[in-house]
């Protein structure tokens, strides 16, 4: 936000309240305004319950505690958001700064009001003589440059962009890794090595988080693509970026790396997270020989292809290339055997554990059923899958479904198992991160059609079954089309518009491209509904039309939370 005057003149007249004319210290110290020395002051709006806010006090009293102890005009003043004085008192006892009084729970409500405060944390720079707004994007401003950022002005932050753009244009590994006091990198086992040892190499820069599972998923396999170009003989090398809160989980993470990493706690760290404008983890930067960014993500094309994409390698086009019409390949020679089979793991399971030779399901329809039990949208889609289960393995015998889970633990596996009549690959399993990658699944429950040849029929096999049940079996375009067929002219049939008592607007038949609540039975609905775009209503078309129409219960398992990583909404659970 650029500079702008506050109304109301200079600091007293901002955070003086009533009879106020003081903010106070974490001793209980009372500090007239009119006494705060300062060229710039912040306004840090923040509170103890929130995790982002946790997260950032650090980095501004690290910023903080630098610029005073370097003699730089600067002070800062905390509004806090808590919900009780017990709550302010153990937040506020490890800031170094000012605070408006908790007590004077009108004059901080005048603040979030005066700076329009719609989240925490939040951060505003002021001229302290004048009250002028430098900027109110002081949270980034500070996670992004700490306090080569100061004074927080306007043009302070274009002049940092400016020295950015110029490094990026001049830019060599040591530019990317190195600090005025660090010219090295470490191994996990503690060893300094030079940063002059990279050049002439390819480094790839990967940002980490401890815990985080995509990453979790993405690093064994990155760890045998490094070992697969170490072994063949290629000038690569990776260079870990943490961003973990604490030392130990660092230290957790990289003990299982064979690669180098950036020593925690690094300021570089963070730099190089607006450096690369990180957006998606996992990221793995390439930078080539000369120092230069050669890709500014090749994690995407290592999880679509897998411990194969060491043949991409160094990744540019014609390597690519080269891989793409790989992968086709390996498409067009896809097996069943090819996909449930790996060295001597040749088979799936049954209750209790019971071995299914891979081979007894060659020659069947079989779904790959992604799901787990914390997943709520999961465990309502269950008895659904079964019913239709079991409709078609009535029908044909050439049907079958494996589940690959997510669960986090062997008795939330099996306790969600022991409620599905079909196979599963075990918990353990490294099948599960292949076919999960193979797939591209980014949120479950999702179904994989696989057909009696082995090859892919349907990877949204899911919305399928939900708009046509059993008898979208075998699940193949073919058959969904001849569906639709059925179902377009049976709606000839139906009214295009129609008054019903459940909603006071006039209700229009419309084509549903995905599964829908229906707000007469609130049970889901696919196909048509009878809508009312004003007010986002819907029937099922059977409701609407005054149709007996029979639901089925969801399951009630108690409820799981969803691990860290991924976001469940409607009826899907998504990585974050």
């Amino acid at each position: 936000m650029a500079a702008s005057p506050t109304p109301g003149g200079g600091l007293g007249a901002i955070l003086a309240a009533g009879d106020r004319d003081y903010l106070v210290r974490n001793s209980g110290e009372q500090v007239k305004i009119s006494s705060i020395e300062g060229d710039t002051v912040a306004i840090y709006f923040s509170a103890s319950w929130c995790p982002p806010c946790q997260r950032f006090t650090p980095k501004l009293i690290e910023a903080y505690k630098e610029l005073t102890s370097n003699g730089k005009s600067f002070e800062v003043i905390f509004v806090s958001g808590d919900r009780d004085e017990e709550a302010f008192n153990a937040y506020f006892a490890k800031m170094p700064w000012l605070a408006v009084p908790f007590s004077d729970s009108e004059g901080r409500k005048s603040l979030d009001e005066r700076f329009d405060v719609n989240g925490i944390p939040h951060l505003v720079f002021l001229d302290a003589k004048t009250g002028e707004v430098l900027t109110d994007e002081g949270v980034e401003f500070v996670s992004e440059y700490g306090i080569e950022a100061y004074p927080f002005t306007t043009e302070r932050i274009n002049e940092l962009k400016e020295q950015e753009k110029a490094a990026k244009d001049n830019q060599t590994i040591h530019s990317v890794l190195a600090t005025p006091n660090r010219n090295y990198v470490i191994s996990n086992t503690g060893e300094k090595v030079p940063i002059v040892d990279l050049e002439g190499k390819y480094v790839g820069i990967c940002f980490v988080v401890n815990g985080y599972p995509p990453v979790e998923e993405f690093t064994p396999v990155l760890a045998k693509i490094y070992a697969k170009l170490k072994e063949v003989g290629e000038k690569f090398e990776v260079v870990a970026v943490s961003l973990d809160s604490d030392e130990e989980s660092f230290n957790n993470s990289f003990s299982s790396m064979p690669w180098l990493a950036i020593p925690h706690g690094d300021k570089m760290c963070q730099k190089l997270v607006s450096y690369f404008e990180l957006s998606d983890l996992p990221t793995l930067v390439l930078i080539g020989p000369d120092g230069k960014t050669l890709s500014s993500n090749i994690a995407d094309i290592i999880n679509e292809h897998g411990l194969d994409a060491w043949e991409g390698f160094p990744f540019n086009a014609e390597k690519l290339e080269i891989l793409a019409e790989k992968a086709k390949a390996k498409a067009a020679s896809q097996t069943l055997e090819s996909l449930l089979v790996t060295g001597d793991v040749d088979f799936v399971i049954g209750k209790d554990g019971a071995k299914v030779p891979v081979a007894e399901l060659v020659g069947k329809t079989v779904l790959l059923y992604f799901s787990a039990k914390w997943c709520g949208p999961c465990r309502a889609f269950l008895p659904t899958l079964v019913d239709v289960y079991n409709k078609i393995k009535e029908k044909n015998s050439d049907f079958e479904i494996v589940f690959v889970s997510s669960d986090r633990d062997q008795s939330s596996f099996d306790d969600f198992f022991s409620g599905m009549p079909w196979l599963a690959i075990p918990l353990e399993d490294e099948r599960k991160a292949y076919l999960k990658k193979k797939f591209k699944i980014r949120g479950i429950p999702s179904l994989v059609a696989i057909g009696p040849d082995g090859k892919t029929v349907n990877t949204d096999a899911k919305t399928s079954l939900a708009v046509h049940g059993a008898d979208a079996f075998p699940f193949t375009d073919e058959r969904i089309q001849e569906l639709e067929k059925k179902i377009e002219e049976m709606a000839k049939g139906w009214p295009e518009k129609l008054k019903h008592e459940l909603h006071e607007h006039e209700l229009v038949l419309i084509r549903r491209p995905r599964p829908y609540g229906c707000d007469g039975c609130e049970e889901m609905g696919t196909s048509w509904s009878y809508n009312c775009a004003e007010c986002d209503f819907d029937l099922h078309t059977k409701c609407a039309l005054g149709e007996e129409k029979k639901g089925e219960e969801v399951n009630g398992q108690e409820h799981a939370a969803a691990p860290a990583g991924y976001v469940c909404e409607g009826d899907v659970c998504r990585k974050a």
